[in-house]
């Protein structure tokens, strides 16, 4: 046994005989769930669940307590973590800084003779429009040619040599980008797929002079279920002075209608300079030179700058859509120090639950994302952190956050036309042998509740039914009636 599966079962023995000892008994769980993890084949002892009413006048706030002490993996889930701290620690209003300087100033003709640099600050939301817009503050000043190289500074984080494949086997795609101090439009590559009566139409939506896409698609009959995984993709290296070439093999389903696949097929500098080089011809400018990382030297001249959006904004989008890239770079910047580091944001993380007054002795984080498989949480201290993030001033931040059940972000299409559309704000988390899903409802008098579900067990990704029984159990007052 590893050391740490050893501290893990440490930590559930140890919240297991705390329970006991206080006398805390588990409560059942309503009957439609028992009956929906039944059906999908989940045993009790693979899923911890607590439901705990947020009304202090409730005389008994615990409403389940299911094997909630246990170590679980949450998956996504762990976001609600890094985006409470994140805003306790941080400030709602904080951004994050990109800025451009040069060797030398551009000349009358604006032609600027030295190297152009770009040091990032780790912002998490520097997307195609807001480097655009950078660019054209840049052309404001009046450079139009630029002669020298473009320098990647991304000094900001210090990072190990990430492989994006390490996780699934599947590094082209989107969720695996890793952090990056200059994070340019997530490193991602949009594509529209839309079958037409002869064949597969794709259109490129990320400007790019990084990147032939190939895109050889053949109409395929029956369900959509899976069509990403059905894709065969390879990326070939394209000669000093031109772009990759992305290919794309395989069929796509008729039903599937019109679709967006979001692929990162490129390394950091070679999106990089596919992305400016692309941009800054839209604008008009000229580039002689090639992207290269480097740092920028202390005595370079500043030239413009850009701020993120604020940290509310950032946790929004985070949460909403689960991007596990944002998440990684909002984890980093938790580091006091520089370069930021994943143990000093780990540290920090740690620091900040003890200064709070949780003991979370099994509590254990990876990237923030929830992207990992070593990381976890209880049930029961996932709803300790919901319980103290509602009664903080930073609540409407947090809550407002999260997708709303049957309306927007990754809930949008779960509990519609039901009780508990518009009355459930909760995070979902899905890897393989995990599902998730934490946060807040509101019963229909009005009375609100945290909640924390978690299943780890090869058949999690049929709980979905499970979760969705609580939920609507929730929002229907936690009827006692309806436990077993």
């Amino acid at each position: 046994m590893r050391g740490g599966q050893a501290r893990v079962l440490a930590c559930m023995v140890l919240c297991h005989a705390l329970l006991m000892a206080t006398g805390i008994r588990a409560q059942a769980l309503p009957v439609e769930v028992t009956a929906a993890l039944r059906a999908a084949g989940i045993p009790p002892g693979a899923v911890a669940v607590e439901v705990r009413a947020l009304d202090a006048a409730d005389p008994a706030p615990l409403k389940v307590r299911h094997n909630a002490a246990a170590a679980l993996n949450p998956a996504s889930v762990m976001k609600l973590v890094t985006a409470y701290a994140a805003l306790d620690l941080l400030g709602p209003a904080a951004v994050w800084m990109t800025e451009v300087r040069a060797d030398v100033l551009p000349d009358a003709s604006g032609r600027l003779h030295g190297n152009l640099y770009l040091k990032g600050g780790g912002d998490p939301k520097l997307t195609q429009d807001a480097f655009q817009a950078l660019l054209r503050q840049l052309r404001a000043l009046g450079v139009t040619r630029i002669e020298g190289d473009l320098v990647l500074d991304r000094s900001f984080f210090q990072l190990a040599e990430q492989d994006p494949g390490a996780f699934d086997g599947r590094p082209q795609r989107a969720y695996n980008v890793g952090a990056d101090a200059l994070l340019l439009d997530f490193r991602a590559l949009r594509f529209t797929l839309m079958p037409e009566a002869d064949g597969v139409r794709v259109r490129q939506d990320s400007p790019s002079a990084g990147v032939l896409a190939d895109f050889r698609l053949s109409l395929a009959q029956g369900s959509c279920d899976g069509w990403r995984d059905r894709l065969g993709l390879r990326i070939v290296p394209g000669a000093a002075g031109e772009p990759d070439r992305l290919e794309a093999r395989g069929g796509y389903p008729r039903s599937c209608g019109e679709k967006t696949l979001t692929l990162a097929p490129l390394s950091a500098e070679r999106h990089a300079e596919g992305l400016f080089r692309a941009l800054w011809a839209e604008l008009g400018g000229s580039f002689t030179g090639r992207a290269r990382s480097g740092t920028m030297p202390e005595q370079a001249i500043p030239l413009v700058w850009q701020a993120s959006p604020p940290l509310a904004e950032i946790v929004r989008d985070m949460n909403k859509w689960s991007n596990n890239v944002m998440a990684r770079q909002l984890f980093l910047t938790l580091d006091e120090h520089q370069p930021k580091t994943e143990a000093g944001a780990r540290q920090r993380l740690t620091r900040w639950l003890a200064d709070k007054g949780f003991h979370f002795p099994e509590f254990w984080v990876e990237n923030g994302a929830g992207l990992s498989r070593t990381a976890r949480i209880s049930a029961t201290h996932l709803v300790q952190l919901l319980t103290d993030a509602w009664q903080s001033p930073l609540m409407p931040e947090f809550a407002a956050a999260l997708p709303l059940a049957g309306v927007d972000g990754t809930m949008k299409s779960r509990l519609r036309e039901t009780l508990a559309q518009g009355r459930a704000r909760v995070k979902s988390g899905t890897l393989s042998g995990v599902k998730s899903l934490a946060g807040y409802a509101q019963d229909g008098s009005g009375h609100w509740y945290a909640l924390a579900f978690l299943i780890n067990h090869p058949n999690a990704a049929a709980g979905g039914a499970a979760m969705d029984h609580l939920l609507l159990w929730v929002v229907q007052g936690c009827p006692q009636d309806a436990v077993r």
